[in-house]
């Protein structure tokens, strides 16, 4: 790329020549950014800064709080509240909504966030990341309420990732494919290296806790057990397996060079749908994964879809190389 493109220029190309966004979309998303780079600085402290290590608390899913993740979550919000694109925000880490204060103006948007993902590879040094969606406030309704949030996926506006790893890298889709910026921090800015990204539809890597093998449903494990075979199996090929246990680390990687990521529902909390968070990880991504032009699935139903029914939902997730995923779905319908 001779010329380098930063994420505002981008953005402001998307409004004004493109017409997908509007000005203040532009702006919120903007914002985040900023403070995405704030959390990299924290992040790249690490133990110099006094910020590995628990905090001695839980989040509202009984989850043991690292000091990133009070810290981040902290970031987002201190930098999203007050600048009149929001009307309130939404966070992994916090039991409920968490409205913009009267003292500022109110904007249209809703912000979702899981502010750091990964956070068990916190303190060994491993890639983590803050993942974010925002939808649009309902039309008609006077100030915001938690049933304001409950969308699905489909209906985002915006959605993205900022990975902290050897680069800072930002991924951002606002339903015109997916965009990747590396912050440069010479200049202090998110600078364009790739448009368009596409993932393969096509892998030889997969992505999965093999320790919870014994836990899985019958087509997960089918479906692994092809992979494993190699070439002398169904398959006909030999496949890598890869997990970083970072959704930020694995999902970039897919994006980047194609695979399949699962997080299933397993039996040992069967009346859990799945793990990861429906409206903080799973819709954000899936759009991701779809818009460069993958495929994100329950299992059972396309994961956009789904109609969430509170705001903590949990979900079963596979996403990745589209051919991938629609052979583990068809294996889930036919049972």
């Amino acid at each position: 790329m001779s010329q380098k493109i930063s994420l505002t220029r981008y953005l402001v190309e998307q409004q004004r020549v493109d017409g997908h966004i509007p000005s203040q979309l532009r702006l919120l998303i903007e914002v985040v950014a900023r403070a995405c780079k704030s959390v990299s600085q924290a992040v790249n402290k690490g133990a110099l800064g006094g910020v590995l290590g628990t905090a001695g608390s839980e989040n509202v899913q009984g989850e043991v709080q690292k000091k990133l993740d009070i810290i981040a979550n902290e970031v987002l919000i201190e930098a999203n509240e007050w600048g009149g694109h929001l009307a309130a925000m939404a966070s992994e880490e916090m039991d409920s909504i968490y409205v913009v204060p009267n003292r500022y103006p109110q904007g249209e948007y809703l912000l979702l966030f899981d502010p750091l993902d990964g956070s068990s590879n916190i303190d060994v040094n491993v890639s983590i990341g803050t993942i974010f969606s925002v939808l649009k406030k309902p039309a008609g309704e006077a100030g915001v309420q938690e049933k304001d949030f409950l969308q699905a996926g489909k209906c985002q506006v915006a959605a993205g990732y900022c990975i902290y790893g050897p680069q800072t890298t930002l991924v951002l889709t606002v339903g015109d494919g997916v965009a990747m910026f590396t912050l440069d921090r010479e200049q202090g800015s998110f600078v364009l290296v790739q448009e368009h990204m596409k993932i393969p539809e096509d892998t030889k890597e997969f992505a999965i806790n093999m320790s919870n093998m014994r836990h899985w449903d019958a087509p997960v494990k089918r479906y692994i057990d092809e992979c494993l075979a190699g070439a002398e199996g169904p398959r006909g090929k030999d496949f890598n397996m890869r997990w970083i246990a970072s959704m930020v680390a694995d999902v970039h990687r897919i994006l980047t060079r194609g695979g399949v990521f699962m997080y299933p529902w397993d039996r040992r909390e069967p009346n859990k749908p799945g793990k990861l968070r429906l409206m903080y990880e799973a819709n954000p991504m899936g759009w991701l994964v779809e818009q460069a032009g993958g495929a994100a699935t329950n299992g059972k139903q396309r994961i956009l879809d789904i109609q969430p029914e509170k705001l903590h939902e949990r979900v079963s997730v596979i996403l990745g190389s589209r051919n991938e995923v629609e052979r583990v779905a068809s294996y889930h319908s036919a049972v």
